[in-house]
């Protein structure tokens, strides 16, 4: 079972200041926020409720079941925040790229300007009839 299925099933939850959120919502969440809105903020919230369950205990012989749904909570939102972080490199990259693209085509038709420029007018002339 993957990790998204079992979130899925499951309909896990987790904290935000707005409320609980869906593993759904989680896409739609900036990667970081000065609101505490953010995948990071819930991540450090996912991360601070499986510390507080893993508290060494030197009397329980069983694990607490809560470790291993928070575990799996915490390696969605990383999972989330992975993708997004790679999607905005992506777009980053496209950007400059474009930008580049840009500029060459600008410097392109400035270059084509001055050819036609040194054309005398009977070339000039001869260009227009052949249009």
């Amino acid at each position: 079972m993957t990790i998204f299925e079992k979130a899925t099933r499951e309909k896990f939850r987790y904290p935000s200041v707005k409320g609980l959120l869906t593993t759904e919502q989680l896409w739609e969440l900036p990667l970081t926020a000065r609101s505490g809105f953010s995948l990071d903020d819930v991540a450090k919230a996912v991360n601070a409720e499986l510390k507080a369950v893993d508290t060494e205990s030197f009397v329980a012989t069983e694990s607490n079941p809560a470790k291993a749904t928070l575990e799996t909570k915490l390696a969605v939102v990383k999972h989330v925040i992975a993708v997004r972080l790679t999607e905005d490199q992506e777009a980053k990259a496209k950007a400059a790229k474009k930008l580049e693209k840009e500029k060459l085509l600008a410097v392109l038709g400035r270059k084509q300007d001055a050819v036609l420029e040194n054309l005398t007018e009977a070339e000039l002339l001869a260009r227009i009839n052949n249009l």
